[in-house]
């Protein structure tokens, strides 16, 4: 055999590995390809809205028809990344009545949070509440914590102990569901409660 036919047969040899390499890493791809998982869709829809950090800010929030649903003041508000809800340190709030000549329910909290669309906030830790006398009505206050308000609809409840002092009288018990539109509120359980005796007429 000559070594021109040896340099030809050799150089045949190479060229069909490659190809047959090539074959083979192409049916690879095509497999893996064919056999491999979905890629995921792309949820991306727009920039993240940034997390922000207010101090000393006010709030103020209305029911559909315009009313004043309730204001808010507090030294911290945090927004965090990704959350449109907002986390309120040391809240000062008034709840209005929406009733003339009624006053605002006026209180604080430890903590405060409050949904994206603004129809919910959960006080949390111990909360207290006060509304100034009015017409015949004496004073009340509120005493409890962890509580849930719905402000456009002004009412709120919680589970936890809750009491209600109004001048003389003083109601204590377990659980609460309270109406600020029609000033009706409800102890739950373990109902506790103190009215002084009536004065009689003269």
């Amino acid at each position: 055999m000559t070594l021109r036919l040896r340099r030809w047969l050799r150089d045949r040899k190479l060229a069909s590995g490659i190809v047959l390499v090539g074959l083979a890493a192409g049916v690879a791809q095509l497999l893996l390809w064919w056999m491999g998982p979905t890629p995921k869709p792309n949820d991306f829809v727009g920039p993240p809205r940034s997390g922000y950090t207010l101090t000393n800010f006010r709030l103020w929030s209305y029911n559909p028809e315009g009313q004043l649903a309730f204001r808010m003041q507090a030294p911290r508000l945090e927004r965090r990344e990704g959350d449109d809800s907002l986390y309120i340190n040391s809240p000062v709030f008034d709840l209005s009545s929406r009733k003339p000549g009624v006053p605002d329910w006026h209180g604080q909290s430890l903590y405060g949070w409050v949904d994206k669309s603004g129809t919910l906030i959960k006080l949390q830790g111990p909360v207290t509440m006060h509304r100034p006398a009015w017409a015949d009505t004496a004073a009340t206050d509120l005493v409890s914590s962890d509580v849930t308000v719905w402000p456009k609809e002004n009412r709120m409840e919680t589970a936890a102990p809750a009491q209600m002092t109004q001048g003389d009288s003083r109601m204590d018990g377990v659980g609460m569901r309270a109406n600020l539109n029609d000033n009706h509120l409800e102890l739950l359980d373990n109902v506790h409660a103190t009215f002084p005796p009536r004065k009689r007429k003269s």
